[in-house]
């Protein structure tokens, strides 16, 4: 625990932390890649060049020195970022050569303000804060090494299927080599992938969440391919049926809470359909007696992944009904048939398919994300039935 002269001076620094803005984040990058190019091999870095990590560290800093007397608010944020964390196997060691970098850009972005007694108390706060960290990741690492199908660091995965979903999504299929059962996770739950390839300047993790319900025995994911992603255009263009790569265990802490009798409605933008594609299967497979409702909003047609298996699934399923809009349909696309709505997402044009008591689960571009969390409000639904998940670095909507 800290002790409350140091508290005292962590918070005299928000000031400080303010004025110097992602500014600071950005140079704490900097200064750690230069003095310790191996972690390029860990961190993202389109994200880097994106500067969502950067924003996303600072926002995370800002908050920790904010509540640095009330840790307990900070337990949902260290949970997420602890499962992220295991995906990208960060190890005990490198908390310290990550504390080093940030004393030292406090030092250098401060300049007078960071006195000796800031930079102790800094140095304070930060290792409490990297104890909860190693702790909570320790935990997760045994957690799911000890669980049937598990394993702790990489294990080697087969492509065993590709197939493209729609203009910019394939998905891929995945057994592990060993023949194996593999780890069960809970529908939301992503995969973490790493890519060692000649076309990479570094070896690459990615985080893509898993597209298809738990079966035991291979796993799913469904890729976009995004316009400058060096690993979204590897696995579309370059690995094929029988490749060879290497998967961390399943991780993240936004996943289906379900119950029986509670209605759920999946919401979903673009690839943000990916975990709801989990969770659907996952109700439908098990027998799920409250209603479901699926919600998507993509660009039109020929982007729009996944249609005709919700369509059929929905004939299939009297509980669950499904509604689509196309932000701009193509000439093809017709209303009725292919989708329902044109323009965005609007809640208020689909209120009487909405069951009472419902929980909301969503996820897609931050822009859908805030709308669809300001229409749920409006429609009166309480903050704690609302679920989302970003990707990429996390930010509050």
């Amino acid at each position: 625990m800290l002790d409350q002269a140091t508290i005292a001076v962590i918070k005299s620094t928000i000031p400080l932390l303010e004025s110097a803005g992602p500014a600071l984040t950005q140079h704490f990058y900097q200064r750690m890649f230069s003095h310790n190019p191996e972690l390029k091999d860990v961190f993202n870095l389109a994200h880097q060049r994106s500067g969502g990590q950067p924003l996303a560290l600072f926002s995370a800093v800002a908050a920790y020195a904010k509540n640095i007397d009330n840790l307990g608010a900070l337990a949902g944020a260290v949970e997420r970022i602890a499962h992220k964390h295991t995906g990208f196997l960060i190890q005990p060691e490198q908390y310290h050569i990550v504390g080093s970098h940030l004393l030292a850009t406090l030092k250098e972005m401060g300049g007078s303000a960071v006195t000796d007694e800031v930079l102790a108390a800094w140095g304070k706060a930060y290792g409490v804060l990297a104890d909860i960290f190693i702790g909570r990741e320790g935990e997760l690492y045994r957690e799911k090494a000890s669980q049937e199908g598990g394993w702790q660091g990489t294990r080697p995965f087969l492509i065993k299927e590709k197939r493209q979903e729609s203009e910019l999504i394939t998905s891929f299929v995945l057994a592990p080599v060993d023949g194996k059962p593999v780890l069960h996770f809970k529908p939301g739950q992503y995969i973490s992938i790493k890519l060692v390839h000649p076309d990479l300047e570094h070896q690459e993790i990615r985080q893509y969440s898993l597209s298809d319900a738990p079966n035991g025995r291979d796993y799913r994911i469904s890729v976009k391919r995004e316009p400058q992603g060096q690993a979204s255009n590897l696995l579309h263009d370059k690995l094929h049926v029988g490749d060879e790569v290497a998967l961390m265990p399943p991780s993240g802490d936004f996943f289906l809470q379900e119950e029986a009798t509670t209605p759920v409605v999946l919401l979903s933008a673009g690839v943000g359909i990916t975990p709801m594609l989990s969770m659907l299967n996952h109700l439908l497979a098990g027998q799920h007696q409250a209603e479901i409702r699926w919600l998507h909003a993509c660009e039109q047609g020929a982007l729009h992944g996944f249609g005709e298996d919700i369509r059929e699934k929905s004939r299939q399923h009297a509980h669950l009904q499904s509604r689509t809009w196309y932000r701009i349909p193509g000439e093809r696309d017709v209303q009725g048939v292919d989708y329902d709505f044109s323009g965005t997402m609007q809640l208020e044009q689909v209120t009487d398919l909405i069951p009472a008591n419902a929980h909301y689960y969503f996820c897609g571009p931050v822009p859908f994300m805030k709308s669809v969390k300001e229409q749920l409000g409006n429609l009166g639904v309480p903050a704690g039935r609302m679920h989302y998940e970003v990707f990429g670095p996390h930010q509050e909507i």
